[in-house]
């Protein structure tokens, strides 16, 4: 059951799209065929990236509401549970909108690491014809030297610190300041939680993204680099419209 999920959801679409990219760009160049796969399964996230962007955007609007919420009924957990909820509610927030966007990616990455990785079953430059769709051809060439220079095989310094210093952009861009505490205030557990995630988020993720894309393969440290990149425009284009 899990071997068809994983294979019909994930693997074979991932499979099959960089082969796809694979026949039709330039020179069969899996680097250039991964920034496509990028762009595609961005575009088909990009509504709930956009909701993501927007549900931050409600929680940084209602967080006045929240913190009257909490001294008002400071004494009643409760009560100031459902209170909370209510407003969540009125407002439309959905919390989970931007953590389902970063579970998705999840398997997307597994599935194009096994795909180029040369340790896989199916890895490139081989192309298992077994696994792909009718409509998908067969690449004449398969360039596993991305732009000429680069074995998208082999770990890339230079591409994963790229990763991490373009994913600590991105989440300084979709998670601005928490605002200061007002003199007096006394922070309480949800507050010094949301702290703690920011600080992890800024300090600690883009370091992690380094380490895994330098461990593992230029092409994923490759992916990390275009999915950042996306994910900056596509914040800069949600909060110029909204």
């Amino acid at each position: 059951m899990f071997s068809y999920i994983w294979h019909t959801i994930f693997f074979d679409p991932v499979y099959n799209g960089l082969v796809l990219f694979i026949d039709i760009l330039p020179r069969g160049d899996v680097g250039l065929a991964i920034i496509a796969l990028v762009i595609v399964v961005k575009t088909i996230l990009l509504p709930l990236s956009i909701k993501a962007v927007k549900t931050q955007r409600i929680m940084r609007e209602i967080t006045p509401k929240l913190n009257a919420l909490k001294e008002e009924y400071k004494d009643k957990r409760e009560e100031q549970a459902r209170a909370m909820m209510a407003i969540y509610k009125d407002a439309g927030l959905n919390p989970f909108a931007g953590i389902a966007v970063m579970l998705l990616q999840i398997p997307i990455l597994i599935a194009l690491y096994f795909s180029v990785y040369s340790g896989g079953g199916v890895a490139l430059p081989t192309i298992n014809t077994a696994l792909l769709y009718g409509f998908i051809p067969v690449p004449d060439i398969v360039n596993m030297n991305f732009l000429g220079i680069l074995d998208i095989t082999k770990a890339s310094f230079i591409l994963a610190l790229m990763a991490g210093i373009t994913q600590y952009f991105q989440v300084k861009l979709a998670m601005p300041p928490l605002p200061p505490l007002e003199p007096g205030q006394t922070p309480d557990m949800k507050d010094d939680i949301a702290r703690m995630m920011q600080v992890q988020m800024k300090y600690i993720l883009p370091p992690l993204i380094f380490f895994v894309g330098y461990t593992t393969s230029a092409a994923i440290a490759l992916y990390f680099v275009v999915s950042n990149v996306v994910a900056v425009l596509q914040e800069l284009v949600v909060k110029k419209h909204r």
